[in-house]
């Protein structure tokens, strides 16, 4: 009787204990940001060369066809009128916008897509590497979630005290989905890609005539401030 008793009260424990895991993951999303996030990258081995081989993608474990102007490098850098104070970047992730400020001067207003799928953090960031073209990679397939993106355009990686170079956060060009104004990322902001070739021209460190670079101490990144509630959609 007694080994029947421990049996009786063990396996209501169990059924009790999956009950509140069920009603967890159907309450809490952190679940999905955690199986859904970027890969860790290794900021020492990224490639910044353009992958002429690549031509699909997968994004949410669909495939997406390359479009051709991902391969294109002309973008109109000019802004008109001298700098009237240090550069910042604003990203308002309650209306899905981006800030570009020189001083008090508003220099460009952009829409974005923030984290879906994956949390965009707050506070205050550095950008610490910018790099024509690199590859992403993330999420899950089981809960199809799952992308592969060679050849992302235009991405400046920003990092600072509590999040690492190594969690891969950025501003980016997209040409895997065009619905901006809408949380669509893993974490990252989406940008068009010809407004990404903006910013990342615009912003610092300066590129010194390069194609990619990393930012320096002699050669800083321009201060990224990320505020507000993504819309749940």
């Amino acid at each position: 009787m007694k080994v029947m008793k421990e049996k009786f009260v063990f396996f209501p424990l169990g059924v009790i204990s999956f009950f509140f895991l069920l009603v967890w993951l159907a309450l809490d999303t952190d679940y999905l940001y955690f199986f859904s996030r970027q890969k860790n990258i290794d900021p020492q081995k990224l490639t910044a060369t353009f992958d002429r081989k690549a031509k699909e993608a997968i994004f949410c474990n669909k495939t997406v066809s390359m479009p051709s102007f991902v391969a294109e490098g002309k973008v109109n850098t000019q802004v008109l009128g001298e700098s009237a104070g240090p550069k910042r970047i604003e990203v308002d992730l309650s209306n899905q916008r981006l800030y570009a400020y020189e001083g008090d001067r508003l220099i460009y207003n952009f829409l974005i897509s923030s984290g879906k799928w994956g949390r965009t953090p707050t506070g205050t960031f550095q950008i610490w590497g910018k790099f024509r073209y690199t590859k992403m990679e993330g999420g899950s397939r089981a809960i199809r979630t799952y992308y592969y993106l060679p050849n992302v355009p235009y991405v400046m990686f920003f990092y600072n005290d509590e999040v690492a170079k190594s969690r891969g956060y950025s501003l980016h060009g997209t040409y895997w989905h065009n619905n901006f104004g809408h949380p669509m990322s893993h974490g990252c902001v989406n940008m068009k890609t010809e407004e990404a070739g903006l910013i990342y021209y615009w912003s610092q460190p300066d590129l010194k005539g390069k194609q990619s670079l990393q930012a320096s101490a002699d050669n800083p990144g321009t201060p990224i401030t990320i505020y507000g509630t993504a819309p749940k959609e």
